[in-house]
């Protein structure tokens, strides 16, 4: 913008324009393209150099930007079909822009077609950097704030953690408030998730916290025996996030964040007395979010799952998981323990 500010000043002062491209080290069709947006205002220099840089570049930028053609046009009303088909196991972006061309003969190539997508998805979701497959992963984890139920006879106010699970590819968010972080609410919550999803994704993702993995490790962490009986009861793999590591599990950090405003905000308006109708508030905030139509795209959560996730999960075991506790006792001389 300073420089923008140079070339008008010089151009005001009736320097020659040669001298000025010279000068501020841009070429003379650039020069020209200032001059003749100067021109074409009929403002003055001094109010022009009054503008702050914001409106000094919106009032020299935004007449060069070229309307979008028709052909481009059509393709953006793409992308956000590409994007969710792209979930599905097996489908990549050649298959999807032959299909493309079939319905636009006269429309861009395989090359110019992936580089416009991967601006769109830029623009819409500039944080996602994985490509999720479908039915692959489900990130799960607590979030750092807590919500409350109050004790009806003695008013106490009791802090309850929020369990927090995602589905990679569709999104779909379960919440569940639980009493404790130990390992029996962690696996409880766990397999609720599983059972609100319907299926059993290939790999669950969770933190390094204790209920999960009780010796952390860059490569090989010992998970909790419970938590691994519970995966083998659902024929799931365990895949912890490195310590240290949030982009390892950056869309269900992505998740917190989004609950804190759509569950937490509603919820807080009233006051609970027990875990269930707790829950039951969150049940009904949490079916109004996974409802609500992606940033940028025409479906939502729930749409995207029953499109492209749903079956690609597992089946659930015909019976729930059964905690097993395990003790080592030492016997005695005299036979017992």
């Amino acid at each position: 913008m300073n420089k923008i500010r140079q070339i008008l000043r010089m151009y005001n002062q009736g320097r020659s324009k040669l001298s000025i491209a010279a000068q501020s080290g841009v070429s003379r069709n650039t020069a020209k393209k200032y001059f003749a947006a100067f021109d074409a205002s009929g403002c003055t220099f001094e109010q022009i150099n009054a503008l702050n840089d914001k409106e000094l570049e919106d009032f020299f930028g935004n007449g060069q930007e070229r309307p979008p053609d028709k052909r481009m046009l059509a393709l953006q009303r793409c992308f956000p079909q590409v994007d969710k088909e792209l979930k599905r196991t097996g489908m990549n972006r050649r298959i999807l822009w032959e299909a493309y061309r079939k319905e636009f003969p006269d429309g861009f190539q395989y090359t110019q077609f992936c580089f416009y997508y991967n601006q769109w998805k830029a623009r819409v979701n500039p944080t996602m950097h994985l490509d999720h497959k479908a039915g692959d992963k489900m990130y799960v984890d607590f979030a750092g704030e807590k919500l409350s139920i109050t004790d009806k006879e003695t008013g106490e106010v009791i802090e309850v953690e929020v369990f927090v699970a995602i589905l990679g590819a569709s999104q779909l968010t379960y919440v569940e408030a639980v009493a404790s972080q130990q390992k029996e609410d962690f696996i409880a919550a766990c397999e609720d998730a599983l059972h609100y999803y319907g299926g059993v994704p290939s790999a669950i993702v969770p933190d390094n916290l204790k209920a999960a993995v009780t010796k952390s490790n860059r490569y090989e962490p010992t998970l909790n025996e419970t938590f691994a009986d519970f995966a083998d009861h659902y024929s799931t793999t365990i895949l912890p996030a490195r310590a240290y590591r949030p982009r390892d599990k950056a869309l269900v950090e992505g998740a917190v964040k989004i609950m804190y405003s759509r569950i937490y905000a509603p919820v807080r308006k009233a006051t609970y007395h027990t875990l269930a109708t707790l829950n039951i508030a969150i049940k009904e905030a949490l079916e109004v979010h996974n409802s609500q139509p992606l940033k940028g795209r025409n479906y939502s959560r729930r749409l995207q799952f029953e499109e492209v996730e749903r079956e690609t999960l597992s089946l659930l075991p015909a019976l729930r998981y059964e905690f097993k506790k395990q003790h080592q006792a030492t016997v005695m001389k005299n036979g017992h323990v």
